[in-house]
């Protein structure tokens, strides 16, 4: 364990692994664990089970009390994490971000080892945290686009993309990278990269929603692509909000957004989501944003996630959802599936699940007759245990669209952008 006198508190850190060609888990993966300020002595070194993923492992971390004040010293500790498996290229991720109390997640799928040529490690290495490190603060655009303009591209509902583009830069930058990432990925690692894990919940769902909104309008006007780049999104908090390749997300934030990733914030008679913007409200002002700071305070004082929402941008907003899911084989059946729920939907679930036990071998297939007994109920169980959801059997939304989606990666049935 790290022995930094600073670091009173713990806090929590799981590897998954998985094959970037077939999203299969990788089983026997090393995990080296180093404190970024001590790079020669491994803390920890563990191995990945059946399914890919690492036992949890305690860590050191700053007190608790560090990331609920602004302005106080660095709030969680950053660890050094070397990820080692048989026939593929290892990876390195430098300067991970552990907060005290906190289930920090690290996914990183392999790349298969080049062949005959001599292998090379990739590193990434993460910057720190937007509340704690300055960026350059946000340039004011319209909250609504106007997209009337000849020549322009705009969907005529708003969608929820399978993948984004984000450009790891600002627009300009032509030799930043771009990189193909899943909707709901990004959506954690911004969050993760914008707010800390340890603020109240009602305001952790506030803050994600306005990152939902804001992305959903870059997606909706095709704002990027109108202005002749091949991208959906940039990384920069000049333009956009901070997107961080390979960094930690954290097991709260990750399930607040499979709760709610279909959700944007709307006005009423306005079909567009909302560029919400926002700033931290400390080291940047912004009169009529959300300052995350303060949401953070109105989420001590009680406030529910709407109430938040209508402090920053006033009373006529609301949170609007979206049927339309890209990628996905079926929408949610509109109630939960649990034992004695019949027909086409349960059918379809025990497909997925078939298809998801030959990765993960310790679900149990079933049969597929439409009929949502025992069996089925247990199968649910075990992929609600491997990827961290409630372990209740049942199929409510989050389940079902983790299914879905773990159904997409093995079978590599999405369509391809």
């Amino acid at each position: 364990m790290a022995t930094n006198p600073s670091y009173t508190d713990i806090g929590y850190l799981q590897v998954n692994v998985t094959a970037q060609s077939n999203s299969y888990p990788i089983e026997n993966a090393k995990i080296q664990i180093r404190d970024t300020n001590e790079p020669d002595t491994i803390i920890e070194e563990i191995n990945t089970g059946a399914n890919g993923e690492s036992e949890v492992i305690s860590l050191n971390t700053p007190p608790l009390e560090y990331s609920l004040e602004p302005e106080s010293n660095m709030p969680y500790a950053k660890y050094d994490i070397r990820i080692i498996a048989e026939g593929y290229e290892s990876v390195d991720i430098a300067g991970a971000e552990i907060l005290s109390g906190e289930t920090a997640l690290q996914n990183t799928s392999l790349l298969p080892a080049a062949g005959d040529s001599e292998s090379t490690d990739e590193l990434f290495v993460i910057p720190d945290h937007t509340l704690y490190e300055e960026y350059p603060p946000k340039i004011p655009e319209d909250e609504i686009k106007t997209v009337e303009q000849t020549g322009e591209i705009v969907l005529s509902r708003v969608v929820i993309p399978e993948y984004v583009i984000v450009h790891d830069g600002p627009p300009s930058d032509s030799s930043a990278k771009n990189y193909y990432v899943k909707y709901k990925d990004y959506i954690k690692n911004v969050a993760s990269s914008e707010i800390y894990a340890t603020w109240p919940e009602n305001t952790i769902f506030a803050n994600i929603l306005a990152i939902q909104s804001i992305t959903l309008n870059r997606v909706y006007t095709e704002w990027y692509r109108n202005r002749g780049y091949n991208f959906t999104i940039t990384s920069s908090t000049a333009y956009d909000q901070k997107w961080i390749p390979e960094r930690n997300i954290y097991k709260n934030i990750s399930s607040a957004v499979d709760a709610i990733f279909t959700n944007y914030l709307s006005r009423p008679n306005v079909t567009q989501p909302l560029f919400t913007q926002f700033c931290d409200g400390q080291q940047v002002s912004c009169p009529g944003w959300m300052r995350q700071w303060e949401s953070k305070t109105l989420g001590e004082q009680g406030l529910s996630t709407i109430e938040i929402l209508r402090s920053f941008y006033g009373s006529s907003i609301y949170i609007n959802a979206s049927d339309e899911i890209s990628g996905i084989p079926s929408s949610f059946p509109g109630s939960n599936l649990t034992n004695g729920s019949r027909g086409s939907k349960v059918r379809q679930l025990q497909q997925q699940i078939n298809a998801i036990a030959k990765a993960y071998p310790q679900v149990p297939t079933v049969a597929v007759d439409g009929i949502y007994g025992p069996k089925t109920a247990d199968a649910v169980k075990n992929i609600q245990r491997i990827f961290g959801l409630p372990q209740t059997g049942i199929t409510d939304y989050p389940t079902w669209y983790k299914i879905s989606e773990i159904y997409v990666g093995v079978t590599r049935i999405a369509e391809t952008i």
